[in-house]
């Protein structure tokens, strides 16, 4: 029986050659824009190609093609044969050697700074700006100066947001492969990294969180205004006497930012970005892994998960502890597709020691564990179960004892119940039902708000369960595309939603194979869920005029990676010349 080809690993975004299989018919990727080379004609053989007509990497021409008709009638007939690819050991050339646009590098890179310079007056400011106070530069705190600072962060915005559509049309199009995504994405980070906190003021409450561990006091159990001083200044109203909602690991974290940087909540900042930064990384390493299991494309995964505004702005810029546990869980599922399970649960577990909600992806990737295994069905889940359980106890009371603190982060959970907004949709029920019944009857909105939320965790339970158990066969794909739905589920119907919430989903599901018509909406979605929160970090969710013009322009920025100038600025200003 002849030996069948092995094929190359699926979701690898190579530019690079590859020999391909005789009478193989060519793959066609969903994501590519159609090929604008013409067919040949005539008699005449096509001419072999030495670069990629996209990207320009090197491709092995075949010896045999001429650019004259076909051979003699005398000339000796070879057998073509076709060549096994050999395994993959290194990423493929088009992941080493960056291929992008320099103009949308450099349009987001404006985009950035513009972020970062408005943010000095209009973003999550401090109460004492020691580098402000008495300065030549004040007035950008007040008034017209502050007007004038958001005004410059929404530009930004507007930049940023361009820039991400045009490399994602780029992405589409394969004019740009996943090294020239990270440059790309690099360069857009850099401004932010020092920026003040933008669209959001929690990376303060991080801080005077990890304060309250360093003097000895529990987070569990307190709350920052029982500490006094410059850390606690900075926090909302709203947290100030709020327990800690994030797990053992992060608040052993955030003292040791504080025992660094002391009282200085600039120096404070710019650490605690350092450090969720990491968790960035972390996502870059992981996503190429994704895809290859999952059969996506690894330049499509890192614009979705990685380029999107709606992370860069929320999770860099927003500092916001979200990005740790987001690396710390798309690495875990790496580790266990690979076949390094123990390794894999340990990961998961570190990232739910720093938020909770990854440990709603441990369930799914038990499947894929047990899968693996050999013996009855039953029996294979009870071994891959029990000894995931086993780690994620151990790992997670290391985590405890080390950070000094108790459980009390699991009543701490119930503290994003104070936020009340729309955005979570049994939240938003309630509010509409509080709203039509006040139309006859003054009452207050709090029993609505209650079975609003009790509802919806009936109905999170019951997609919950059943996600995982269609998952049970232990298939990759299925195991992450149903815990990445189950993500969602938990951003739309927890208590509180914030926007960011929506990034969980986005960094397991970027490895999937993604069409246009579901990129489409992505990418208004995430451009929406951007806008609905002041740079200072104040919610817009009651602003709706708003909220109107924040609609159309996430409806252009989807329109726009279909369509390059859906407004048709470019023949208008041809026109106006001519």
């Amino acid at each position: 029986m002849p030996a069948i080809p092995s094929l190359p690993r699926p979701g690898t975004d190579s530019g690079a050659s590859r020999t391909p299989v005789a009478n193989a018919p060519a793959r066609k990727n969903p994501c590519a824009e159609p090929s604008l080379r013409p067919a040949p004609t005539g008699g005449a053989r096509a001419e072999p190609w030495t670069t990629e007509p996209r990207t320009g990497e090197p491709r092995v021409a075949d010896p045999r093609a001429t650019t004259a008709g076909p051979p003699p009638a005398d000339a000796p007939t070879v057998p073509r044969i076709a060549r096994t690819p050999e395994p993959e050991t290194r990423p493929p050339l088009a992941w080493r050697r960056p291929v992008m646009q320099i103009r949308t590098l450099l349009l987001g890179l404006l985009g950035t700074a513009l972020l970062a310079l408005g943010g000095i007056g209009a973003g999550g400011t401090l109460v004492r700006d020691p580098l402000i106070v008495d300065s030549a530069l004040s007035w950008v705190r007040y008034g017209h100066g502050r007007d004038l600072a958001t005004g410059v962060v929404y530009v930004g915005v507007a930049f940023l947001v361009w820039a991400w559509v045009r490399l994602g049309r780029e992405v589409r199009a394969e004019r740009t492969n996943a090294h020239g995504v990270l440059t790309t994405v690099a360069a857009w980070v850099a401004p932010l990294v020092i920026a003040p906190p933008l669209f959001s003021r929690d990376v303060y409450s991080y801080l005077a969180q990890g304060n309250l561990a360093l003097h000895g006091f529990d987070p569990y159990e307190v709350g920052p205004s029982v500490l006094p001083g410059p850390l606690t200044d900075n926090v909302s109203w709203l947290w100030q006497n709020t327990i800690a909602p994030y797990g053992p690991l992060f608040v052993l974290a955030a003292k040791g930012v504080v025992a660094v940087t002391g009282n200085s909540v600039i120096a404070g900042v710019l650490v605690m970005r350092l450090l969720m930064l990491t968790g960035l990384a972390m996502l870059c390493w992981a996503l190429p892994g994704l895809v290859r299991h999952l059969g996506g494309r690894t330049s499509v995964a890192l614009w979705l998960a990685v380029a999107n505004p709606l992370a860069l702005v929320h999770l860099v810029a927003g500092a916001h502890n979200d990005q740790l546990m987001i690396g710390l869980l798309a690495l875990g599922t790496v580790f266990v597709l690979d076949r390094r399970h123990v390794a894999g649960i340990a990961l998961i577990t570190l990232a739910a020691a720093v938020k909770a909600t990854a440990v709603v992806v441990l369930p799914f990737l038990v499947w894929v564990w047990a899968s693996r295994l050999t013996g009855s069905p039953w029996s294979r889940f009870a071994r891959a179960a029990g000894t995931g359980l086993a780690v994620f106890v151990g790992l997670f009371t290391t985590c405890t004892v080390l950070a000094g603190v108790d459980l009390g982060w699991i009543s701490g959970l119930k503290t994003s119940a104070a936020i009340v907004n729309w955005l979570s949709l049994p939240t938003g029920l309630g509010m509409l039902a509080h709203s039509f019944v006040g139309l006859f009857v003054d009452v207050g909105y709090d029993p609505f708000i209650y079975t609003g939320r009790a509802l919806g965790t009936l109905l999170l339970a019951y997609i919950g369960i059943r996600q995982w158990w269609a998952a049970r066969d232990g298939d990759p794909r299925e195991a992450v595309r149903r815990a990445s739905i189950v993500l969602v589920a938990v951003a739309v119907l927890a208590h509180a939603t914030l926007p960011w919430y929506f990034t969980w989903a986005l960094a397991l599901a970027a490895g999937l194979t993604w069409r246009l018509s579901a990129m489409v909406p992505v990418v208004g979605g995430s451009v929406w869920l951007l806008l609905v929160t002041y740079p200072s970090g104040n919610s817009a969710l009651e602003s709706w005029g708003f909220l109107g013009g924040a609609l159309l322009v996430s409806a252009l920025a989807s329109v726009s990676l279909v369509r390059h100038d859906p407004l048709g600025l470019s023949s208008r200003s041809g026109r106006a010349r001519a």
